[in-house]
C-alpha cells in the first residue's frame, strides 16, 4: 500500500501509488491589525501577488476564484489551471480556502487550509493547516522534493504578503470583502 510515510514534526507525508498525500501546519504573527489581514487575505490582486508563481487570479462568483499558477518541483515543471473556493467563513477570524489544479501531462494538486486569526499584542497571528494531495508525474518524479518546495512556497507567500499588508497598500485598506 504504502511507499512512504514520515513525520517531520509540522507535516505528515504519505505516498500511496502514485498520489502523494502532505499535511502541514504553521503560524505567522503579523504586525498590522486582524481586520487588515482579513481584506488582504479575501483581496484577489494581494492574494495574486502574494502567490509564488500565480500568473493570474481573478473572482468570477463571489469566494470563488480561477487562476493560472507555474510551478518547478525538482525536474517536473507545470502551469496550474486552478479553481479556489473560500467556505465556512467566519468574518475576520477564520475561513477554509480549498482548490484544485490540473497541470496537463505533469499532474494535478488538490487541497485547502483552514485559516485563523486571531489578535495578538503585537498585531494578528494567522494560524493555518493545510491538506493537500498531488499526483501525476509530479508525484512519481519528484515526491521527495514536494516537502522542501512546499515549506519554500509557504515561506516566499508570507514573505510576499506581508511585504504587501506591511506596506499599508490602499489595496489592503479597502474592504474588499464587501465590494461584491
Amino acid at each position: 500500500w504504502t511507499d512512504i510515510i514520515y513525520f517531520d514534526g509540522y507535516a505528515l507525508y504519505l505516498i500511496f501509488w502514485g498520489y502523494f498525500y502532505m499535511k502541514m501546519n504553521g503560524e505567522h504573527t503579523l504586525p498590522v491589525d486582524r481586520k487588515t489581514v482579513w481584506n488582504a487575505l479575501v483581496n484577489p490582486k494581494v492574494l495574486k501577488d502574494s502567490i509564488p508563481g500565480c500568473t493570474e487570479l481573478e473572482e468570477y462568483k463571489k469566494n470563488e476564484f480561477k487562476a493560472i499558477v507555474a510551478l518547478k518541483i525538482g525536474p517536473v515543471s507545470a502551469k496550474f489551471n486552478s479553481e479556489v473556493k473560500l467556505t465556512n467563513i467566519d468574518l475576520y477570524k477564520s475561513y477554509r480556502i480549498f482548490g484544485q489544479g490540473k497541470g496537463g501531462a505533469a499532474g494535478f494538486a488538490k487541497g485547502g487550509a483552514n485559516i485563523t486569526l486571531d489578535d495578538h499584542e503585537n498585531g494578528t497571528i494567522l494560524k493555518y493547516e493545510v491538506d493537500a494531495q498531488i499526483g501525476g508525474k509530479i508525484a512519481q518524479l519528484a515526491s521527495r522534493l514536494i516537502d522542501s518546495t512546499a515549506k519554500n512556497l509557504a515561506g516566499k507567500f508570507f514573505d510576499n504578503f506581508i511585504k504587501i499588508v506591511e506596506g499599508n497598500n490602499t489595496i489592503v485598506k479597502e474592504n474588499s470583502w464587501q465590494r461584491k
